[in-house]
């Protein structure tokens, strides 16, 4: 899927990062979210290195990526903890500043390093989120509904391990059908054999769900302490039509941010697989300097 690309794994900082690298140019690091890994960006990653080095990498706990643990405050799965592997595997690379993109989950790590590393971060993108507690602040049952696998996920262990072990595909296609519009077909069946392949192992299930616990406690607290704080670089927000049929989101992101451009795309959730062509085209020109 990454043709040319280099599939390497570094020790960032203690923690075993899997990601792949290719292409020439300014550094770009890519974050997946759930529940996938580094592979969503295969239909954006290539044409991106034309112009930049890019580096798509897997989330602790997810994909190949080690999965340690997440201790009682389950601070091991915190955005900070897991931005801070994504510092160290760039500054590992010999990349002190680069640019940022994030989907879904890896867009709250994206969003949490620009904060406690701005001094890293030249620009973000941020694919089809608001802020982690603007989402838990601002609910409703209709938006409960839709959200409703981040009060299943971090539920106390092992109750989301055991039911979706029961059977992990089933669990990860309807997922992906779900908050993909209803449709499976642009996901390419190599994409589709990894996230598969990942998903099936009870490690990974059980990070993926540590990750929401994380979401759903210490991350609130570090999030409450930065409300005040706006992302200091450039920022594309880009997002789907149930986000926007929700929230105000360019809204919600000016009160987060300095600078804020993008808009909504006619897809669902999983814009990098749903519409390649519009979110590289978006992103190479944000990203150009």
């Amino acid at each position: 899927m990454f043709r040319n690309f280099e599939h390497q794994m570094i020790d960032a900082a203690g923690v075993e990062i899997n990601f792949v690298r290719g292409g020439k140019g300014p550094p770009v690091l890519l974050l997946h979210g759930y529940p996938q890994s580094h592979a969503m960006w295969h239909q954006v990653a290539p044409v991106l290195a034309q112009h930049f080095t890019v580096v798509a990498a897997d989330l602790r706990g997810y994909g190949d990526s080690a999965k340690p643990e997440a201790g009682t405050d389950h601070y091991g799965y915190s955005k900070r903890a897991s931005a801070a592997d994504q510092v160290a595997l760039m500054a590992a690379l010999g990349f002190e500043k680069f640019a940022l993109v994030g989907h879904d989950r890896g867009a709250r790590v994206a969003h949490r390093l620009a904060l406690d590393h701005a001094e890293r971060v030249q620009r973000l993108a941020l694919i089809d989120i608001v802020p982690t507690y603007t989402a838990f602040a601002d609910t409703d049952m209709e938006k409960a509904m839709g959200y409703y696998h981040w009060f299943f996920l971090c539920q106390p262990f092992d109750l989301p391990e055991r039911l979706i072990g029961a059977d992990p595909t089933y669990y990860l296609h309807w997922c992906l059908k779900s908050w993909g519009g209803g449709r499976l077909d642009y996901f390419s069946p190599p994409a589709m054999a990894e996230y598969e392949r990942c998903f099936a192992d009870p490690a990974v299930i059980h990070a993926s769900c540590e990750d929401y616990r994380a979401g759903a406690t210490i991350d609130l607290e570090h999030d409450a302490e930065d409300l005040t704080r706006k992302i200091a670089c450039p920022t594309l927000a880009l997002w789907g039509n149930r986000l926007d049929k929700w929230y105000d989101v360019a809204e919600v992101w000016r009160a987060r941010a300095e600078t804020v451009t993008g808009g909504v795309l006619d897809g669902g959730h999983f814009l990098p697989e749903e519409l390649p062509e519009e979110v590289t085209r978006a992103l190479f020109f944000f990203l150009r300097v």
